[in-house]
Protein backbone atom coordinates (compact mmCIF):
# COMPACT_ATOMS: atom_id res chain seq x y z
CA UNK A 1 0.00 0.00 0.00
CA UNK A 2 1.01 3.54 -0.53
CA UNK A 3 0.77 6.87 1.05
CA UNK A 4 -0.83 10.03 -1.21
CA UNK A 5 -1.18 13.33 0.24
CA UNK A 6 -3.71 15.22 -2.22
CA UNK A 7 -4.58 19.17 -0.63
CA UNK A 8 -4.49 22.89 -1.43
CA UNK A 9 -3.35 25.75 1.01
CA UNK A 10 -2.91 29.15 0.77
CA UNK A 11 0.24 28.90 -1.07
CA UNK A 12 -1.42 27.82 -4.26
CA UNK A 13 -5.55 28.46 -3.81
CA UNK A 14 -6.83 32.14 -2.78
CA UNK A 15 -9.28 32.03 0.13
CA UNK A 16 -12.38 31.96 -2.43
CA UNK A 17 -11.08 28.67 -3.54
CA UNK A 18 -10.26 27.25 0.17
CA UNK A 19 -13.70 28.10 1.35
CA UNK A 20 -15.41 26.13 -1.94
CA UNK A 21 -13.52 23.01 -0.73
CA UNK A 22 -13.46 23.04 3.10
CA UNK A 23 -15.37 20.67 5.32
CA UNK A 24 -17.47 21.18 7.72
CA UNK A 25 -18.01 19.16 10.71
CA UNK A 26 -20.95 17.52 9.22
CA UNK A 27 -19.33 17.71 5.51
CA UNK A 28 -16.16 16.05 7.00
CA UNK A 29 -18.29 12.84 8.29
CA UNK A 30 -19.91 12.34 4.88
CA UNK A 31 -16.35 13.39 2.91
CA UNK A 32 -14.74 10.28 5.17
CA UNK A 33 -17.01 7.61 4.41
CA UNK A 34 -17.11 8.85 0.46
CA UNK A 35 -13.64 8.89 -0.03
CA UNK A 36 -13.14 5.62 2.05
CA UNK A 37 -15.19 4.19 -0.32
CA UNK A 38 -13.81 5.17 -3.78
CA UNK A 39 -11.78 2.87 -5.80
CA UNK A 40 -7.93 1.99 -4.57
CA UNK A 41 -8.20 4.01 -1.84
CA UNK A 42 -8.10 2.19 2.01
CA UNK A 43 -7.49 4.73 4.49
CA UNK A 44 -8.23 8.38 4.72
CA UNK A 45 -7.54 11.38 6.90
CA UNK A 46 -9.16 14.65 6.26
CA UNK A 47 -7.33 18.16 7.87
CA UNK A 48 -9.52 21.33 7.19
CA UNK A 49 -8.71 24.55 8.33
CA UNK A 50 -8.74 28.33 7.47
CA UNK A 51 -5.60 27.58 5.51
CA UNK A 52 -4.94 24.53 3.94
CA UNK A 53 -7.89 21.59 2.86
CA UNK A 54 -6.10 18.27 2.75
CA UNK A 55 -6.56 14.57 2.32
CA UNK A 56 -4.18 11.99 3.37
CA UNK A 57 -5.06 8.33 2.04
CA UNK A 58 -3.50 5.16 2.04
CA UNK A 59 -3.78 3.71 -1.44
CA UNK A 60 -3.29 0.44 -3.80
CA UNK A 61 -2.44 2.97 -6.90
CA UNK A 62 -1.34 6.27 -6.71
CA UNK A 63 -2.20 7.55 -9.89
CA UNK A 64 -5.77 6.44 -10.31
CA UNK A 65 -6.33 7.31 -6.38
CA UNK A 66 -5.21 10.60 -7.14
CA UNK A 67 -7.71 10.41 -10.16
CA UNK A 68 -10.51 9.34 -7.76
CA UNK A 69 -9.88 11.91 -5.57
CA UNK A 70 -9.95 14.93 -7.47
CA UNK A 71 -13.31 13.58 -9.22
CA UNK A 72 -14.78 13.47 -5.77
CA UNK A 73 -13.52 17.22 -4.63
CA UNK A 74 -14.96 18.19 -8.00
CA UNK A 75 -18.71 16.54 -7.51
CA UNK A 76 -18.81 16.82 -3.57
CA UNK A 77 -17.75 20.61 -3.51
CA UNK A 78 -19.42 21.35 -6.81
CA UNK A 79 -16.32 23.23 -7.96
CA UNK A 80 -14.92 23.33 -11.53
CA UNK A 81 -12.23 21.25 -12.58
CA UNK A 82 -10.16 23.64 -13.95
CA UNK A 83 -9.67 25.57 -10.66
CA UNK A 84 -9.04 22.66 -8.89
CA UNK A 85 -6.62 21.43 -10.81
CA UNK A 86 -4.58 24.66 -10.63
CA UNK A 87 -4.64 24.63 -7.04
CA UNK A 88 -3.87 20.77 -6.15
CA UNK A 89 -1.06 19.27 -5.44
CA UNK A 90 -0.24 15.64 -5.11
CA UNK A 91 3.01 14.24 -2.88
CA UNK A 92 3.09 10.04 -2.58
CA UNK A 93 5.74 7.86 -0.78
CA UNK A 94 8.59 9.43 0.89
CA UNK A 95 7.26 13.01 -0.67
CA UNK A 96 3.91 12.48 1.11
CA UNK A 97 5.21 11.55 4.55
CA UNK A 98 7.74 14.51 4.07
CA UNK A 99 4.79 16.81 3.60
CA UNK A 100 2.83 15.39 6.49
CA UNK A 101 5.50 15.81 9.11
CA UNK A 102 5.90 19.10 8.02
CA UNK A 103 2.67 20.05 8.18
CA UNK A 104 2.29 18.80 11.68
CA UNK A 105 5.79 21.00 12.25
CA UNK A 106 4.21 23.69 11.42
CA UNK A 107 6.95 24.08 8.62
CA UNK A 108 4.42 24.35 5.92
CA UNK A 109 2.13 27.30 8.12
CA UNK A 110 1.75 30.54 6.56
CA UNK A 111 3.50 31.30 10.18
CA UNK A 112 6.23 28.93 10.69
CA UNK A 113 5.73 27.63 14.40
CA UNK A 114 2.64 28.49 15.16
CA UNK A 115 0.61 26.02 17.39
CA UNK A 116 -2.45 25.51 16.41
CA UNK A 117 -1.77 23.38 13.12
CA UNK A 118 -0.53 20.25 15.20
CA UNK A 119 -3.99 20.62 17.34
CA UNK A 120 -5.80 20.77 14.17
CA UNK A 121 -4.19 17.78 12.84
CA UNK A 122 -4.43 15.59 16.29
CA UNK A 123 -8.50 16.73 15.61
CA UNK A 124 -8.61 15.57 12.80
CA UNK A 125 -6.85 12.18 12.77
CA UNK A 126 -9.33 11.88 15.95
CA UNK A 127 -12.27 12.51 14.05
CA UNK A 128 -11.20 9.66 11.15
CA UNK A 129 -10.49 7.01 13.85
CA UNK A 130 -13.83 7.76 15.58
CA UNK A 131 -15.31 7.00 11.79
CA UNK A 132 -13.55 3.93 11.28
CA UNK A 133 -11.77 5.11 8.35
CA UNK A 134 -7.91 4.60 9.19
CA UNK A 135 -6.03 1.62 9.59
CA UNK A 136 -2.34 -0.10 10.46
CA UNK A 137 -0.94 2.83 7.98
CA UNK A 138 -2.08 5.90 8.54
CA UNK A 139 -2.88 5.20 12.22
CA UNK A 140 1.19 4.25 12.05
CA UNK A 141 1.68 7.73 10.42
CA UNK A 142 -0.59 9.91 12.46
CA UNK A 143 1.00 8.91 15.45
CA UNK A 144 4.59 9.41 14.05
CA UNK A 145 3.71 13.24 12.37
CA UNK A 146 2.54 14.06 16.39
CA UNK A 147 5.74 12.70 17.83
CA UNK A 148 7.75 14.70 14.97
CA UNK A 149 6.25 17.80 16.05
CA UNK A 150 6.93 17.02 19.36
CA UNK A 151 10.68 16.23 19.07
CA UNK A 152 10.63 19.63 17.12
CA UNK A 153 8.87 21.64 19.68
CA UNK A 154 11.37 20.28 22.37
CA UNK A 155 14.86 20.65 19.98
CA UNK A 156 14.49 23.71 18.62
CA UNK A 157 13.09 27.25 19.77
CA UNK A 158 10.52 27.07 16.35
CA UNK A 159 8.07 28.27 18.68
CA UNK A 160 9.66 31.27 20.37
CA UNK A 161 9.78 34.93 19.96
CA UNK A 162 6.45 36.87 19.41
CA UNK A 163 5.98 36.94 15.06
CA UNK A 164 1.97 39.17 15.26
CA UNK A 165 2.49 42.69 16.43
CA UNK A 166 -0.20 41.97 19.24
CA UNK A 167 1.88 39.01 21.03
CA UNK A 168 4.74 40.97 20.39
CA UNK A 169 3.35 43.42 22.56
CA UNK A 170 2.73 41.31 25.33
CA UNK A 171 5.95 39.94 25.30
CA UNK A 172 7.76 43.26 25.46
CA UNK A 173 5.37 43.99 28.71
CA UNK A 174 6.75 40.58 30.04
CA UNK A 175 10.34 41.62 29.93
CA UNK A 176 9.74 45.24 31.14
CA UNK A 177 7.42 43.94 34.29
CA UNK A 178 9.00 40.23 34.48
CA UNK A 179 5.32 39.21 36.00
CA UNK A 180 2.39 40.30 34.86
CA UNK A 181 0.03 39.56 37.61
CA UNK A 182 -1.68 42.36 39.77
CA UNK A 183 -0.62 44.71 36.68
CA UNK A 184 -3.69 47.31 35.27
CA UNK A 185 -3.68 47.32 32.12
CA UNK A 186 -5.77 50.26 29.71
CA UNK A 187 -7.27 49.97 25.99
CA UNK A 188 -7.21 53.48 24.49
CA UNK A 189 -9.40 53.17 21.61
CA UNK A 190 -10.44 50.02 19.95
CA UNK A 191 -8.82 48.02 16.34
CA UNK A 192 -8.36 44.55 15.86
CA UNK A 193 -4.01 44.35 16.94
CA UNK A 194 -5.44 46.13 19.87
CA UNK A 195 -7.91 43.98 21.07
CA UNK A 196 -5.93 40.99 20.48
CA UNK A 197 -2.95 42.35 22.35
CA UNK A 198 -6.24 42.86 25.26
CA UNK A 199 -6.31 39.13 25.51
CA UNK A 200 -3.31 38.10 24.99
CA UNK A 201 -2.54 40.25 28.01
CA UNK A 202 -5.36 39.05 30.05
CA UNK A 203 -3.86 35.73 29.33
CA UNK A 204 -0.96 36.36 31.02
CA UNK A 205 -2.75 37.54 34.23
CA UNK A 206 -2.87 41.24 34.37
CA UNK A 207 -5.40 42.34 36.98
CA UNK A 208 -7.45 44.93 35.99
CA UNK A 209 -8.73 46.07 32.37
CA UNK A 210 -9.80 49.63 31.98
CA UNK A 211 -11.48 50.66 28.64
CA UNK A 212 -11.75 54.16 26.74
CA UNK A 213 -12.89 54.63 23.97
CA UNK A 214 -14.51 57.76 22.26
CA UNK A 215 -18.11 56.09 22.05
CA UNK A 216 -19.29 54.97 25.67
CA UNK A 217 -21.61 52.28 24.23
CA UNK A 218 -18.50 50.54 22.81
CA UNK A 219 -16.21 50.81 25.59
CA UNK A 220 -19.10 49.24 27.56
CA UNK A 221 -18.80 46.39 25.18
CA UNK A 222 -15.62 45.73 25.15
CA UNK A 223 -15.49 46.06 28.83
CA UNK A 224 -17.85 43.60 28.93
CA UNK A 225 -16.06 40.79 26.88
CA UNK A 226 -12.93 41.96 29.31
CA UNK A 227 -14.75 41.87 32.30
CA UNK A 228 -13.39 45.31 32.51
CA UNK A 229 -14.31 48.82 33.63
CA UNK A 230 -15.34 51.15 30.41
CA UNK A 231 -14.83 54.76 30.30
CA UNK A 232 -15.19 57.95 28.45
CA UNK A 233 -12.31 58.43 26.04
CA UNK A 234 -12.63 62.57 27.87
CA UNK A 235 -11.54 60.93 31.29
CA UNK A 236 -8.84 58.77 30.06
CA UNK A 237 -6.00 60.99 31.76
CA UNK A 238 -7.42 60.66 34.95
CA UNK A 239 -7.21 56.85 34.75
CA UNK A 240 -4.25 56.59 33.28
CA UNK A 241 -2.49 57.51 36.28
CA UNK A 242 -3.23 53.73 37.38
CA UNK A 243 -2.66 52.34 34.60
CA UNK A 244 0.54 50.27 34.24
CA UNK A 245 0.67 49.07 30.73
CA UNK A 246 -1.18 51.21 27.47
CA UNK A 247 -2.05 49.98 23.84
CA UNK A 248 -3.24 53.06 22.04
CA UNK A 249 -4.98 52.77 18.93
CA UNK A 250 -7.73 55.41 18.69
CA UNK A 251 -7.42 56.81 15.08
CA UNK A 252 -7.86 60.03 15.97
CA UNK A 253 -5.69 62.24 13.80
CA UNK A 254 -3.28 63.43 16.12
CA UNK A 255 -1.99 62.99 19.71
CA UNK A 256 -4.28 62.94 22.55
CA UNK A 257 -1.46 62.20 25.10
CA UNK A 258 1.06 64.86 25.44
CA UNK A 259 4.60 64.84 27.61
CA UNK A 260 3.51 67.63 29.88
CA UNK A 261 0.63 65.30 30.04
CA UNK A 262 2.49 62.53 31.00
CA UNK A 263 5.27 64.03 33.45
CA UNK A 264 2.30 65.24 35.63
CA UNK A 265 0.95 61.33 35.27
CA UNK A 266 4.47 59.98 36.47
CA UNK A 267 4.67 62.65 39.37
CA UNK A 268 1.36 61.46 40.36
CA UNK A 269 2.69 57.72 40.20
CA UNK A 270 5.33 58.29 42.00
CA UNK A 271 7.43 57.56 39.16
CA UNK A 272 6.64 53.47 39.09
CA UNK A 273 7.19 52.10 35.61
CA UNK A 274 4.92 52.58 32.67
CA UNK A 275 4.74 50.70 29.50
CA UNK A 276 3.28 52.19 26.17
CA UNK A 277 2.18 50.77 23.06
CA UNK A 278 1.34 52.93 20.00
CA UNK A 279 -0.22 51.31 17.22
CA UNK A 280 -2.65 54.00 15.51
CA UNK A 281 -1.33 55.57 12.54
CA UNK A 282 -0.90 58.19 12.22
CA UNK A 283 0.80 58.18 16.46
CA UNK A 284 -1.60 59.30 18.63
CA UNK A 285 1.00 59.15 21.65
CA UNK A 286 3.82 62.25 21.52
CA UNK A 287 6.89 60.64 20.85
CA UNK A 288 8.84 62.51 23.21
CA UNK A 289 7.25 60.71 25.95
CA UNK A 290 9.84 58.50 25.51
CA UNK A 291 12.67 60.85 27.00
CA UNK A 292 10.48 60.51 30.30
CA UNK A 293 12.47 57.95 33.27
CA UNK A 294 10.49 54.78 33.63
CA UNK A 295 8.34 55.16 30.31
CA UNK A 296 8.73 52.61 27.79
CA UNK A 297 6.90 54.05 24.51
CA UNK A 298 6.89 51.52 21.37
CA UNK A 299 4.97 52.80 17.84
CA UNK A 300 4.24 50.00 15.21
CA UNK A 301 7.65 50.42 13.67
CA UNK A 302 8.99 49.01 16.84
CA UNK A 303 6.96 46.24 17.15
CA UNK A 304 7.26 45.58 13.48
CA UNK A 305 11.51 45.36 13.83
CA UNK A 306 11.05 42.51 16.73
CA UNK A 307 8.53 40.37 14.90
CA UNK A 308 10.77 40.63 11.87
CA UNK A 309 13.80 39.92 13.97
CA UNK A 310 11.90 37.16 15.44
CA UNK A 311 10.66 35.65 12.11
CA UNK A 312 14.26 35.35 10.89
CA UNK A 313 14.98 33.67 14.65
CA UNK A 314 12.05 31.43 13.48
CA UNK A 315 13.70 31.02 10.13
CA UNK A 316 17.29 29.80 11.26
CA UNK A 317 14.98 27.12 13.87
CA UNK A 318 13.53 26.29 10.84
CA UNK A 319 16.42 24.43 9.38
CA UNK A 320 16.93 22.75 12.32
CA UNK A 321 13.68 21.57 12.42
CA UNK A 322 13.35 20.22 8.66
CA UNK A 323 16.84 18.12 9.71
CA UNK A 324 14.58 16.51 12.14
CA UNK A 325 11.88 16.05 9.62
CA UNK A 326 14.48 13.94 7.12
CA UNK A 327 15.99 12.16 10.10
CA UNK A 328 12.22 10.81 11.58
CA UNK A 329 11.63 9.70 7.28
CA UNK A 330 14.09 6.93 7.52
CA UNK A 331 12.46 4.89 10.35
CA UNK A 332 9.03 5.43 9.22
CA UNK A 333 9.68 4.06 5.36
CA UNK A 334 11.87 1.05 7.37
CA UNK A 335 8.70 0.35 9.50
CA UNK A 336 6.91 0.44 6.07
CA UNK A 337 8.96 -1.60 4.19
CA UNK A 338 9.01 -4.16 6.62
CA UNK A 339 4.59 -4.29 6.35
CA UNK A 340 5.72 -6.05 3.30
CA UNK A 341 7.20 -9.28 4.44
CA UNK A 342 4.11 -9.44 7.14
CA UNK A 343 1.76 -11.60 4.96
CA UNK A 344 4.64 -13.85 3.85
CA UNK A 345 5.62 -14.48 7.59
CA UNK A 346 2.28 -15.18 8.94
CA UNK A 347 1.41 -17.35 5.80
CA UNK A 348 4.60 -19.29 6.88
CA UNK A 349 3.73 -19.55 10.66
CA UNK A 350 0.00 -20.85 9.04
CA UNK A 351 1.62 -23.61 6.83
CA UNK A 352 4.10 -24.54 9.76
CA UNK A 353 0.72 -24.85 12.23
CA UNK A 354 -1.03 -26.93 9.76
CA UNK A 355 1.64 -29.52 9.65
CA UNK A 356 2.22 -29.65 13.33
CA UNK A 357 -1.72 -29.99 13.83
CA UNK A 358 -2.12 -32.87 10.98
CA UNK A 359 1.28 -34.91 12.22
CA UNK A 360 -0.18 -34.70 16.10
CA UNK A 361 -3.34 -35.71 14.64
CA UNK A 362 -2.32 -38.87 12.84
CA UNK A 363 -0.24 -39.73 15.65
CA UNK A 364 -3.32 -39.09 18.37
CA UNK A 365 -5.39 -41.44 16.03
CA UNK A 366 -2.40 -44.03 15.93
CA UNK A 367 -2.31 -43.75 19.42
CA UNK A 368 -5.74 -42.97 21.25
CA UNK A 369 -4.97 -44.76 24.33
CA UNK A 370 -2.54 -41.72 25.10
CA UNK A 371 -3.74 -39.85 28.20
CA UNK A 372 -4.35 -35.88 28.66
CA UNK A 373 -0.75 -35.36 30.04
CA UNK A 374 1.63 -36.79 27.53
CA UNK A 375 -1.14 -35.28 24.87
CA UNK A 376 -0.20 -31.88 25.57
CA UNK A 377 3.30 -32.78 26.22
CA UNK A 378 3.32 -34.01 22.66
CA UNK A 379 2.16 -30.61 21.48
CA UNK A 380 4.14 -28.59 23.70
CA UNK A 381 7.35 -30.21 22.24
CA UNK A 382 5.61 -29.65 18.69
CA UNK A 383 5.03 -26.71 19.39
CA UNK A 384 8.79 -25.89 20.50
CA UNK A 385 9.97 -27.54 17.13
CA UNK A 386 7.84 -25.58 14.80
CA UNK A 387 8.95 -22.19 16.57
CA UNK A 388 12.99 -23.19 16.27
CA UNK A 389 12.50 -24.35 12.91
CA UNK A 390 10.49 -21.05 11.65
CA UNK A 391 12.11 -18.70 13.83
CA UNK A 392 15.51 -17.93 11.35
CA UNK A 393 13.32 -17.61 8.06
CA UNK A 394 11.01 -14.84 10.11
CA UNK A 395 13.92 -13.07 11.70
CA UNK A 396 15.47 -12.89 8.28
CA UNK A 397 12.12 -11.66 6.92
CA UNK A 398 11.65 -9.07 8.97
CA UNK A 399 15.19 -7.38 8.52
CA UNK A 400 15.39 -3.71 6.75
CA UNK A 401 17.99 -5.66 4.08
CA UNK A 402 18.26 -5.16 0.32
CA UNK A 403 17.91 -8.42 -0.47
CA UNK A 404 14.36 -9.10 1.15
CA UNK A 405 12.32 -8.75 -1.18
CA UNK A 406 14.49 -12.10 -2.87
CA UNK A 407 14.19 -13.31 0.53
CA UNK A 408 10.70 -13.42 0.24
CA UNK A 409 10.40 -14.87 -3.10
CA UNK A 410 12.71 -17.67 -1.96
CA UNK A 411 10.86 -18.77 1.39
CA UNK A 412 7.62 -18.43 -0.50
CA UNK A 413 8.86 -21.17 -3.32
CA UNK A 414 10.69 -23.35 -0.03
CA UNK A 415 7.48 -23.77 1.53
CA UNK A 416 5.03 -23.48 -1.19
CA UNK A 417 3.48 -20.39 -0.16
CA UNK A 418 1.21 -19.49 -3.19
CA UNK A 419 0.56 -15.52 -3.92
CA UNK A 420 -3.51 -15.54 -2.30
CA UNK A 421 -1.60 -17.09 0.83
CA UNK A 422 0.78 -14.11 1.16
CA UNK A 423 -1.92 -11.49 0.49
Amino acid sequence: MKILVAGLNHNTADIEIREKVAFNKDKLREGLTLVKNLPYIDEVVILSTCNRVELYAGVRDTEKASESIKNFLTEFHNIDRSLLDKSIYLYNDVNAVRHIFRVASSLDSMVIGEPQILGQLKEAYEFALENKTTGILLNKLMKKAISVAKRVRTETRIAENAVSISFAAVELAKKIFTDLSGKVFMLLGAGEMAELAAKHLMNNGVKEVIVANRRYERACELAKEFNGRPVSLENFLREIVHSDIIICSTGAPNYILLKEQMQKVMKERKQRQVFIIDISVPRNIDPKINDLDNVFLYNIDDLQGIVDANMFERKKEADKAEKIVEEEIIPYFHWLSSLESFPTIIALRKRAEKIKNDEIEKLLNRFPDIDEKKRKAIEYMASSIVNKLIHPPTTALKKDSEDRDLMVAIIKKLYGINDEESR
